[in-house]
């Protein structure tokens, strides 16, 4: 019997097989592992590989193609403005502001007949021509205006000669006769002082009954300047157009006022016409050039007042009377009632418009269609003598710097 004392070469063999191989499983294993996994994962879209512009030729590939945008034209707005630099005003100065006013004259024309003193109609924005200080203006506004009237009678009241509270009164009366419903009218007398008899009011019965209580004056001074610049300043606190009728002999006795400070009053009283009746016409023309010293004087006197009562009319654009009989009076009220509510606005802008307080002339003509003088005929193409009721000026606005 044999008996084996070495090992078998084999064993060390056979263990080396095994472990090469026990490791090419577990390669295996986790290889399979990695491609699971890329398996689940998104995959990629491949790039396409640039060509080289300097070495490759044309690409023949149908990748994607790329379209260049259009360049968007430039704007031609152009830029904004700069800011404007804000300006500053000193320390405690207040702000100022710059307000301009252009003038604006209205100038009412009345155009009379002068033998039957009526109202001319039917006139047109081009038949005026108006001046002022010997410039042409621009007529810019035109109309016809009939409206009701405020007014103020002004009455002297002395205790002279019954003759003039006679007329004044019968004066008075007409006037108040001829009243519309809607005019505004008020009754104040003179002597030494004035009076306010009846405040303003459309109570035509209330007119006539302050005038019927007129009996018996109290003095036989008669301050017709001193009552016409206190009549100017009440009518001046009213808007729009005043009348004033002045019923008076026209004799001034003992005025505080002068007649050139009375007379600058009425120029710079804007929107007032003054209608002017002289009492005492009849005994007037019984007395006068009876002679003696006394006698001139008196009659000096009187020419002097008839000269100042026309003066007040002319300078305001209304009209003067001298009645030396009742049965005169209606008829001068009539032409007054006329001259009043129906006449023509002219409205301009004057090429002066400094408002320096100065004085300004006016001058109204009435022209036709080839700028001659206008005439005017009747039916019998008989000449008809018209005459122009307007003020002769108005005073500019005095402006304080």
């Amino acid at each position: 019997m044999l008996k084996m004392n070495r090992r078998s070469p084999l064993l060390p063999q056979l263990s080396a097989a095994l472990l090469a191989l026990f490791v090419s499983a577990a390669l295996l294993g986790s290889q399979s592992t990695q491609l699971q996994a890329q398996s689940q994962q998104p995959q990629k879209p491949q790039q396409p590989q640039q060509p080289d512009s300097d070495t490759s030729g044309p690409d023949t590939s149908s990748g994607p193609i790329v379209v260049p945008k259009k360049k968007t034209p430039a704007d031609d707005t152009p830029p904004p403005a700069p800011a404007a630099p804000k300006l500053k005003a000193p320390e405690g100065m207040p702000p100022v502001t710059l307000h301009v006013e252009v003038p604006e004259v209205t100038v009412d024309v009345g155009v009379l007949l002068e033998k039957t003193h009526q109202f001319v109609p039917g006139l047109k924005p081009t038949n005026f021509r108006i001046y002022e200080d010997g410039q042409e203006q621009k007529v810019i506004g035109f109309k016809r205006v009939e409206a009701p009237i405020t007014a103020l009678m002004i009455c002297e009241f002395a205790a002279t000669s019954y003759q003039f509270v006679y007329d004044m009164r019968n004066a008075a009366f007409s006037f108040a006769n001829q009243l519309r419903p809607q005019d505004y009218v008020a009754l104040m007398t003179f002597d030494l002082r004035t009076q306010i008899v009846t405040d303003f009011t459309q109570d035509k019965r209330q007119i006539l009954e302050a005038i019927n209580s007129l009996r018996i004056p109290g003095f036989s001074e008669r301050d017709v300047f001193d009552a016409l610049y206190e009549g100017l300043d009440r009518v001046s606190r009213i808007d729009g157009q005043k009348y004033i009728i002045l019923i008076a002999s026209g004799r001034d006795t003992m005025s505080k006022i002068t007649l050139d400070k009375i007379l600058d009053k009425v120029k710079k009283t804007p929107d007032v016409t003054i209608f002017t009746i002289s009492t005492g016409g009849l005994i007037r023309a019984l007395t006068e050039g009876r002679g003696g010293f006394n006698g001139q004087l008196r009659d000096i006197d009187y020419l002097q007042a008839d000269n100042q009562m026309q003066t007040f009319a002319r300078m305001t654009g209304g009209m003067s009377f001298q009645p030396r009989f009742i049965g005169e009076m209606p008829e001068d009220f009539a032409a007054i009632n006329q001259a009043i509510r129906s006449k023509y606005e002219l409205i301009y802008h004057p090429t002066n418009s400094k408002q320096d307080g100065s004085f300004r002339r006016i001058k109204v003509e009435l022209i036709d269609e080839e700028g001659h003088p206008l005439r005017m005929q009747d039916e019998k193409k008989k000449q008809l003598k018209y005459e122009l009721i307007v003020r002769d000026g108005y005073r500019a606005r005095q402006v304080v710097e």
